[in-house]
This record gives structure tokens, C-alpha cells and sequence, in this order.
């Protein structure tokens, strides 16, 4: 164990160049003009002064999912989740779903910078849904392998650019046990509270039809390697669906700590089905109690942009202050995908959408 934690303690010190991880090639660091002319509805969103924002490199149509952002080295950046490549030859190279990298100085207008592309041998057919800290001036990321259902699991990689990446050698580091679910892990997020991180993930029934949201802990000064994770919701989920709109499906956890709570902002209902989000709270970061029966953010009205989802939540406090929701949305059931914010405040402490 202490061999590992020096090795893993070397690699998150190093500046990560090496072009395998992270490549900023012309393909993933083109400024890609979102041309809204063809999503109407998107073009409205953004006439009205908010931000839309997609990376059309891989497909040739918009299409970015699974917002997270971190404020680090004096400027905002955004991890999300790109799809494989529609040119053959490109899928050849570069296989399955990729991170994708963009930085903003504004929190509005965004320039994708790079991505994250299949490395690893469990990597191999896929990557996605980023979720981000910044300890001790590194950036460390945690994401899903895709493709691979029940066997999918959370991996780490670390940066001291915020753009090039080592991953983790224990790669991946965390799946779940238990009897109730079906050893898979997705949608990683991990804040600290207290004395400790916890690692919040979604998994499914032993069934496969079910998703639920379990969590984990490791310590202050954890390297996040495998094996440093200790799973705390063995015996049960920490939130299951249970209210009308939620459907099979809870995922997609973003959480943030206020006044001695952690909050967490969820997606009630399987894509496009349509997802919303919900907000829970707990004193323990374990137990947790929803704020409302009614979706904090709900899916658009026909004709809106997100008509046919507002989905998995960021909740994002910025230098400032400001609290910002980063979600997904669509109007066609899914053929592209934008991402959004909304501004959130506390009132008698409860998250709302400011006016």
C-alpha cells in the first residue's frame, strides 16, 4: 500500500504531457462555431442572453452531456461527455464516448480546449460523466468506463493543468458490493465533508431496471486509490425512486455542502423520459430527505429547448459566490444535447431558482 500511494502521490505531482492522455490535437481543440440556425428553440435560449453551449466536432450536430465545473488556474472549466465519432475512420482510432474540455472566463461563452479519449484497458470502449475537485493545486477527476453495463466502474485521473491527464494505475477504483444492487458504478461525484470524501454514485438493481444512488467514503489525505474507498451504502441505496416523476430512475448525483449539510441535486427519471431534478438534503451526507415532491427544475414546455428533458445536475459555486445548476436538455428526444445554467439561491434554507 505504501509502494502504491507513492506511486500515485508521483504521478498527480508530474506535469502530465504525455500526448496518450490527454491530446490537444486539432480535432479536440477546435473552436467548433455552434451554429443554432437548425435547433430553433436552442436559438431562442440563447437570444434571451443564456448560455447555450455544445461541441459539434464529433458528430457534426450538437451534442454534449453530464455537465461539471471546477474554477482552477484563474479560469472556469467545463467536463462533459462527447459522443463516439460518426466518420468511420475516426471511430476506428479514437473508440466510444470521450470527455470533452471547454474553458470559460464568463461562465457563458465557452471554447472547447480538449478531451479526454480511451486509454486504459478497461477504458477501451468508452469514457464519460466527469465529476471534478481540486486538491492541493491538482485537479482530480472521476468518471465512469462506458459499454461495459454491470461492469462499469469509477476511475481517477489526475492534472496540474486541468487539461492533461495521468490516470490513476489502480484504475478503476470503485464498484460497489452489496445484495441489492448489480456491481455497477456511474455518474461519480465526490465532495468533502467533514473530515472525509465522500464518492456518491448511481447503480442498478440486480435486475438492471432500477437506478438507485449509493455512496462511499475514504479519508481527508485518501490518495482515491482502489482499495482506499470504503462503501457505506452495502446494505441499501441512499435514495431509490419513489415519487411519480422519478419513473425507475434516480441518478446523476451533484452535491454541495452548506451550514453542515450536504445537498444533493439529482435526476428523477431515465433520459428524455423526461428527466428532471430533484434536491435532497442530509446531516450526515448518508441519510437523506427530499425537499419537495415536485421537481426542482422540470423538463421545458413544447417548444422549448429542454421540452423533452432538464437533466443531470452541477451545482456550482463559483469565486463569487453564485450558485449556478449546470444541466442537459433536449427538444427531440435526444438526437442532440445542450447544456445550460440556471442560478440558484437559499431562502429559509432551500435551494430556489432565482428570479
Amino acid at each position: 500500500m505504501l509502494h502504491l500511494k507513492g506511486i500515485i502521490l508521483f504521478y498527480c505531482l508530474a506535469v502530465a504531457l504525455l500526448a496518450s492522455s490527454c491530446s490537444n490535437n486539432a480535432d479536440t481543440a477546435s473552436n467548433f462555431k455552434l451554429d443554432l440556425h437548425n435547433y430553433p428553440a436552442a436559438q431562442r435560449k440563447a437570444a434571451s442572453g443564456a448560455m447555450i453551449y455544445a461541441d459539434s466536432s464529433r458528430t457534426g450536430f450538437p451534442y454534449s452531456k453530464d455537465p461539471h465545473v471546477v474554477y482552477f488556474n484563474d479560469r472556469y472549466l467545463m467536463y462533459f461527455s462527447i459522443p463516439p465519432y460518426a466518420n468511420p475512420e475516426k471511430a476506428k482510432s479514437i473508440r466510444g464516448w470521450g470527455i470533452g474540455i471547454a474553458e470559460s472566463r464568463d461562465l457563458k461563452h465557452w471554447n472547447k480546449i480538449g478531451e479526454l479519449i480511451p486509454e486504459s484497458p478497461c477504458e477501451a470502449k468508452g469514457l464519460c460523466a466527469p465529476g471534478a475537485i481540486i486538491r492541493d493545486g491538482i485537479v482530480h477527476l472521476f468518471y465512469q468506463t462506458y459499454g461495459n453495463f454491470p461492469k462499469d466502474a469509477i476511475c481517477h485521473a489526475c492534472s496540474k493543468d486541468g487539461i492533461n491527464f495521468t490516470r490513476d494505475p489502480s484504475n478503476p477504483v470503485f464498484s460497489p458490493d452489496g445484495n441489492w444492487n448489480n456491481g455497477r458504478a456511474i455518474d461519480a461525484e465526490v465532495v468533502k465533508f467533514g473530515d472525509k470524501y465522500l464518492l456518491y454514485y448511481a447503480t442498478r438493481d440486480r435486475n438492471g431496471k432500477i437506478q438507485m444512488q449509493g455512496v462511499a467514503s475514504t479519508g481527508e489525505n485518501s490518495t482515491f486509490a482502489r482499495g482506499t474507498w470504503k462503501h457505506i451504502s452495502k446494505d441499501a441505496p441512499i435514495l431509490k425512486p419513489e415519487l411519480p416523476w422519478e419513473t425507475k430512475c434516480i441518478e446523476a448525483a451533484s452535491a454541495i455542502v452548506r451550514d453542515g449539510k450536504v445537498y444533493m441535486f439529482y435526476a428523477g427519471g431515465y433520459n428524455n423520459n423526461p428527466q428532471q431534478i430533484g434536491v435532497a438534503v442530509s446531516n450526515d451526507g448518508i441519510h437523506f430527505k427530499r425537499l419537495s415532491d415536485k421537481p426542482f427544475l422540470a423538463n421545458g414546455k413544447s417548444g422549448e429547448w429542454n421540452s423533452s428533458e432538464s437533466g443531470h445536475p452541477h451545482i456550482f459555486s463559483a469565486p463569487d459566490g453564485n450558485l449556478w445548476l449546470f444541466y442537459q436538455g433536449n427538444d427531440n428526444n435526444g438526437k442532440n444535447w445542450f447544456i445550460s445554467k440556471v442560478k440558484v439561491e437559499f431562502k429559509d434554507g432551500k435551494p430556489v431558482i432565482a428570479e
